[in-house]
């Protein structure tokens, strides 16, 4: 009767409000500050495995105490490079994120992409908004134009640079780090030598 299906259903709506209750105390960590344990990555084994694989220069950056790997990845990008008889191929992508010591997420991929291929792959609708000197090497800045002014956003922009010259690695920097978090890694990418092609 009325009374039984009362004291059946009872039980499933508490369980219901206390799931609810539960999954509304929860939150999920985004790529802005960490607050929890960082998950170790070993970078520099990933990096050294993609310089023996890839086939383009990859670098190890020598980071300051207080950056950690966190994550890694490798990718593709379908025709994200130009041959020089004008074929368009499939671009390969090495990343490493790091958490730095602001707590920010901040990322380094190396690929043999075409600049334009590679920015639009890691953050699409990004146009170029400026530029970065460190240390002598020029980095463009992309970012992400919006507002009733028309200006650059660079909320979470892309710093992009070639090093090695026209047949050399496009670095790519992006995630939700400030220019202080940026410039460090530019610096210790662009100061790291090629790691060795063949093993050893």
């Amino acid at each position: 009767d009325g009374r039984d299906m009362l004291w059946s259903l009872g039980p499933l709506v508490l369980a219901c409000l206390l799931l609810a209750g539960l999954v509304g105390m929860c939150s999920f960590q985004g790529r802005g500050p960490s607050t929890g344990s960082v998950p170790h990555y070993d970078a520099a084994a990933a990096l050294k495995a993609d310089a023996q694989t890839l086939g383009f220069p990859i670098r190890l950056p020598a980071l300051p105490a207080g950056w950690q790997a966190n994550s890694g990845a490798r990718d593709g990008i379908e025709a994200g490079r130009t041959t020089p008889d004008g074929q368009q191929v499939r671009a390969k992508v090495s990343t490493v994120g790091y958490i730095a010591p602001s707590g920010k997420y901040v990322s380094l991929t190396q690929s043999n992409a075409d600049e334009s291929k590679l920015v639009a792959f890691l953050h699409p609708d990004l146009y170029p908004s400026g530029a970065q000197d460190v240390a002598g090497v020029q980095w463009v800045v992309y970012g992400e134009f919006g507002g009733e002014s028309g200006d650059a956003v660079l909320a979470e922009p892309v710093w992009t640079t070639r090093l090695g010259g026209a047949d050399g690695t496009q670095i790519a920097l992006t995630g939700a780090g400030g220019a202080d978090d940026f410039r460090t890694l530019a610096t210790a990418t662009q100061n790291a030598a090629p790691l060795p092609a063949t093993r050893p």
